[in-house]
């Protein structure tokens, strides 16, 4: 199971950026923090979920 911003998954296996395809996030307002590191967008075709992971997704949020 991979625990995505405190829900409990189970995407074993996939990579970040095939989990990030099936949400509504925009990926060029995210960030990604895996096991309290920042991943660098051009790893997230390469960053394969592993059991136990933790990820945070946060997203940037505009106003005026």
């Amino acid at each position: 199971m991979v625990k995505i911003n405190g829900t409990e998954l189970d995407i074993v296996g996939k990579t970040l950026a095939e989990y990030l395809a099936t949400t509504n996030y925009d990926i060029k307002r995210i960030a990604v923090e895996r096991n309290g590191d920042i991943v660098p967008k051009a790893q997230y075709g390469i960053s394969v979920l592993r059991d136990g992971d933790s990820i945070e997704v946060v997203s940037f949020v505009g106003g005026g």
